[in-house]
Protein backbone atom coordinates (compact mmCIF):
# COMPACT_ATOMS: atom_id res chain seq x y z
CA UNK A 1 0.00 0.00 0.00
CA UNK A 2 1.35 3.26 -0.79
CA UNK A 3 2.00 6.17 1.43
CA UNK A 4 2.24 9.09 -0.98
CA UNK A 5 0.75 12.32 1.31
CA UNK A 6 0.51 9.92 4.27
CA UNK A 7 1.09 12.04 7.74
CA UNK A 8 2.05 9.53 10.40
CA UNK A 9 0.20 9.46 13.24
CA UNK A 10 -1.94 7.14 15.26
CA UNK A 11 -3.84 4.06 15.13
CA UNK A 12 -6.44 1.91 17.24
CA UNK A 13 -4.72 -1.66 16.88
CA UNK A 14 -8.07 -2.88 18.55
CA UNK A 15 -10.26 -1.86 16.30
CA UNK A 16 -7.47 -2.65 13.11
CA UNK A 17 -8.03 -5.95 14.05
CA UNK A 18 -11.37 -6.24 14.43
CA UNK A 19 -11.67 -4.58 11.05
CA UNK A 20 -9.33 -7.70 10.15
CA UNK A 21 -11.73 -10.37 11.64
CA UNK A 22 -14.63 -9.33 9.76
CA UNK A 23 -13.11 -9.02 6.77
CA UNK A 24 -11.54 -13.06 6.74
CA UNK A 25 -12.93 -16.12 7.45
CA UNK A 26 -11.17 -18.05 10.53
CA UNK A 27 -7.59 -19.29 8.99
CA UNK A 28 -6.91 -22.71 9.39
CA UNK A 29 -3.04 -21.46 10.04
CA UNK A 30 -1.10 -19.18 12.22
CA UNK A 31 -1.65 -15.82 10.08
CA UNK A 32 -0.40 -12.35 10.26
CA UNK A 33 -2.06 -8.45 9.46
CA UNK A 34 0.74 -6.03 9.42
CA UNK A 35 0.16 -2.22 9.49
CA UNK A 36 1.32 -0.36 5.99
CA UNK A 37 4.52 1.26 8.09
CA UNK A 38 7.50 2.86 6.33
CA UNK A 39 10.35 0.15 5.48
CA UNK A 40 12.42 -0.78 8.67
CA UNK A 41 13.31 -2.78 11.41
CA UNK A 42 9.83 -2.79 13.06
CA UNK A 43 6.66 -3.95 11.98
CA UNK A 44 3.04 -4.28 14.10
CA UNK A 45 0.10 -5.82 13.23
CA UNK A 46 -2.14 -8.83 14.52
CA UNK A 47 -1.21 -12.65 14.84
CA UNK A 48 -4.78 -14.72 14.54
CA UNK A 49 -3.53 -18.24 16.32
CA UNK A 50 -6.60 -21.16 15.15
CA UNK A 51 -7.06 -24.13 17.69
CA UNK A 52 -4.78 -26.70 18.37
CA UNK A 53 -0.78 -26.94 18.84
CA UNK A 54 1.59 -24.85 16.27
CA UNK A 55 5.28 -25.11 16.57
CA UNK A 56 7.25 -21.66 15.95
CA UNK A 57 10.43 -20.34 16.30
CA UNK A 58 10.66 -16.77 16.51
CA UNK A 59 12.51 -14.49 14.32
CA UNK A 60 12.54 -11.17 16.04
CA UNK A 61 12.06 -9.66 19.56
CA UNK A 62 8.10 -9.01 19.68
CA UNK A 63 6.14 -7.79 22.41
CA UNK A 64 2.63 -9.21 22.22
CA UNK A 65 -0.62 -7.97 24.05
CA UNK A 66 -3.94 -10.74 23.83
CA UNK A 67 -6.47 -8.66 22.14
CA UNK A 68 -9.12 -11.67 22.50
CA UNK A 69 -9.42 -15.21 23.75
CA UNK A 70 -6.28 -16.73 25.44
CA UNK A 71 -3.21 -18.75 24.46
CA UNK A 72 -0.56 -21.30 26.09
CA UNK A 73 3.07 -21.05 25.45
CA UNK A 74 5.01 -23.97 26.12
CA UNK A 75 8.86 -23.01 26.20
CA UNK A 76 11.49 -25.59 27.44
CA UNK A 77 8.78 -28.10 28.58
CA UNK A 78 7.01 -25.16 30.84
CA UNK A 79 3.42 -24.11 29.45
CA UNK A 80 2.37 -20.45 30.19
CA UNK A 81 -1.15 -19.23 29.90
CA UNK A 82 -1.76 -15.81 28.49
CA UNK A 83 -5.14 -14.39 28.88
CA UNK A 84 -6.98 -11.28 27.14
CA UNK A 85 -5.16 -8.10 28.50
CA UNK A 86 -1.70 -9.68 28.99
CA UNK A 87 1.29 -9.03 27.56
CA UNK A 88 4.69 -11.09 27.27
CA UNK A 89 7.81 -10.46 25.35
CA UNK A 90 9.49 -13.47 23.26
CA UNK A 91 13.17 -12.95 22.24
CA UNK A 92 14.45 -13.87 18.98
CA UNK A 93 15.49 -17.30 18.14
CA UNK A 94 12.85 -18.61 21.01
CA UNK A 95 11.73 -21.96 20.16
CA UNK A 96 8.20 -22.33 21.29
CA UNK A 97 4.81 -23.87 20.97
CA UNK A 98 1.31 -22.01 21.08
CA UNK A 99 -1.77 -24.00 22.42
CA UNK A 100 -4.83 -22.54 21.63
CA UNK A 101 -8.59 -24.40 22.97
CA UNK A 102 -10.51 -22.10 20.64
CA UNK A 103 -9.02 -19.12 18.87
CA UNK A 104 -6.94 -16.00 19.83
CA UNK A 105 -6.18 -13.18 18.79
CA UNK A 106 -2.64 -11.37 19.34
CA UNK A 107 -1.51 -7.40 18.73
CA UNK A 108 2.25 -7.32 18.21
CA UNK A 109 5.20 -5.12 18.11
CA UNK A 110 8.06 -6.73 16.34
CA UNK A 111 11.76 -5.72 16.55
CA UNK A 112 14.07 -7.25 13.85
CA UNK A 113 17.53 -6.59 15.37
CA UNK A 114 21.26 -8.49 14.74
CA UNK A 115 22.09 -8.27 18.21
CA UNK A 116 22.26 -11.75 19.95
CA UNK A 117 19.98 -12.38 23.13
CA UNK A 118 19.48 -15.36 25.02
CA UNK A 119 16.33 -17.17 23.80
CA UNK A 120 12.95 -17.09 26.44
CA UNK A 121 9.88 -15.40 27.45
CA UNK A 122 9.53 -12.23 29.59
CA UNK A 123 6.28 -10.99 31.05
CA UNK A 124 4.87 -7.62 31.43
CA UNK A 125 4.30 -7.45 34.90
CA UNK A 126 1.42 -5.11 35.16
CA UNK A 127 1.54 -4.70 38.93
CA UNK A 128 5.48 -4.04 38.99
CA UNK A 129 6.82 -1.29 41.72
CA UNK A 130 7.18 2.05 39.65
CA UNK A 131 9.81 3.69 40.59
CA UNK A 132 10.33 7.85 39.34
CA UNK A 133 11.38 8.33 35.47
CA UNK A 134 11.63 11.51 34.02
CA UNK A 135 8.77 13.83 32.93
CA UNK A 136 7.81 15.59 29.34
CA UNK A 137 10.41 18.01 27.93
CA UNK A 138 9.21 21.77 30.69
CA UNK A 139 8.96 24.09 26.83
CA UNK A 140 6.17 21.43 25.33
CA UNK A 141 3.82 21.26 28.88
CA UNK A 142 1.09 23.46 28.90
CA UNK A 143 0.16 22.34 32.75
CA UNK A 144 2.75 21.88 35.69
CA UNK A 145 5.07 19.38 35.67
CA UNK A 146 3.71 15.73 36.33
CA UNK A 147 4.81 13.11 38.73
CA UNK A 148 5.63 9.60 36.16
CA UNK A 149 6.98 6.97 37.65
CA UNK A 150 8.23 3.18 35.49
CA UNK A 151 9.42 -0.14 35.36
CA UNK A 152 11.40 -1.94 32.54
CA UNK A 153 10.56 -5.59 31.97
CA UNK A 154 12.74 -5.93 28.44
CA UNK A 155 15.29 -4.34 26.70
CA UNK A 156 16.81 -5.36 24.26
CA UNK A 157 20.68 -6.24 23.88
CA UNK A 158 21.17 -2.95 21.63
CA UNK A 159 19.20 -0.96 24.01
CA UNK A 160 16.59 0.27 21.25
CA UNK A 161 13.55 -2.32 21.88
CA UNK A 162 12.41 -1.57 25.40
CA UNK A 163 8.77 -2.79 27.05
CA UNK A 164 7.15 -2.03 30.54
CA UNK A 165 4.85 -0.26 32.47
CA UNK A 166 4.62 3.32 33.10
CA UNK A 167 2.65 5.99 34.92
CA UNK A 168 1.72 9.67 35.13
CA UNK A 169 -0.08 12.14 36.92
CA UNK A 170 -2.43 14.03 34.77
CA UNK A 171 -0.78 16.68 32.25
CA UNK A 172 -0.83 18.56 28.30
CA UNK A 173 1.70 19.15 26.33
CA UNK A 174 2.10 20.99 22.86
CA UNK A 175 3.08 18.24 19.48
CA UNK A 176 6.34 16.89 19.70
CA UNK A 177 7.74 15.11 16.74
CA UNK A 178 8.18 11.10 17.95
CA UNK A 179 11.70 9.71 17.37
CA UNK A 180 10.36 6.39 18.14
CA UNK A 181 7.55 3.98 17.78
CA UNK A 182 5.28 3.10 20.83
CA UNK A 183 2.27 0.66 20.80
CA UNK A 184 0.31 1.48 24.23
CA UNK A 185 -2.30 -0.49 25.83
CA UNK A 186 -4.10 1.79 28.32
CA UNK A 187 -4.41 0.01 31.91
CA UNK A 188 -6.13 2.77 33.55
CA UNK A 189 -7.13 6.63 32.33
CA UNK A 190 -7.90 8.29 29.29
CA UNK A 191 -5.84 10.71 26.68
CA UNK A 192 -6.02 12.36 23.52
CA UNK A 193 -4.07 12.98 20.99
CA UNK A 194 -4.38 15.52 17.64
CA UNK A 195 -1.85 15.03 15.11
CA UNK A 196 -0.25 17.44 12.70
CA UNK A 197 -3.15 17.12 10.33
CA UNK A 198 -5.64 18.07 13.26
CA UNK A 199 -6.88 14.12 13.46
CA UNK A 200 -7.88 13.69 17.13
CA UNK A 201 -8.00 10.67 18.75
CA UNK A 202 -9.00 9.86 22.40
CA UNK A 203 -8.25 6.75 24.28
CA UNK A 204 -9.18 5.15 27.23
CA UNK A 205 -8.49 2.23 29.78
CA UNK A 206 -7.65 -1.22 27.60
CA UNK A 207 -7.55 0.21 24.36
CA UNK A 208 -4.66 -0.75 22.42
CA UNK A 209 -2.84 1.77 19.63
CA UNK A 210 0.29 3.15 18.25
CA UNK A 211 1.61 6.04 17.87
CA UNK A 212 4.20 6.14 14.60
CA UNK A 213 7.64 7.26 14.23
CA UNK A 214 7.58 10.69 13.01
CA UNK A 215 4.34 12.28 13.90
CA UNK A 216 3.63 14.95 15.32
CA UNK A 217 1.45 14.86 18.34
CA UNK A 218 0.20 16.46 21.27
CA UNK A 219 -1.19 14.90 24.71
CA UNK A 220 -3.94 15.72 26.81
CA UNK A 221 -4.60 13.72 29.89
CA UNK A 222 -7.03 15.12 32.78
CA UNK A 223 -6.86 11.92 34.67
CA UNK A 224 -3.54 9.79 36.17
CA UNK A 225 -2.66 7.24 33.43
CA UNK A 226 -0.95 4.01 33.56
CA UNK A 227 -0.11 2.12 30.20
CA UNK A 228 1.87 -1.01 29.52
CA UNK A 229 4.36 0.15 26.26
CA UNK A 230 6.99 -1.47 23.91
CA UNK A 231 9.32 1.24 22.34
CA UNK A 232 11.43 1.23 19.76
CA UNK A 233 13.83 4.22 19.67
CA UNK A 234 17.07 3.77 16.94
CA UNK A 235 20.26 5.13 18.78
Amino acid sequence: MGRAGFVASFTDLRLFARDFLSSVPMPGKIVRRELPLPPGPVSVGVLVLPQGRHPDVAEADEFFVVHAGSVTIECDGVGTRIDAGESFVVRSGTALRWEVRDSATLIFMRYRTASAAEPGIVGIDRGAELAASGSPAAELLVTPIPSCRNHTDYRSEDGEFVCGVWDSTPYARKAMRYRHFELMHLLDGEVTFVDAAGRQGTFAGDDIFLVEKDAECSWDSKVYVRKVYAIWRPA
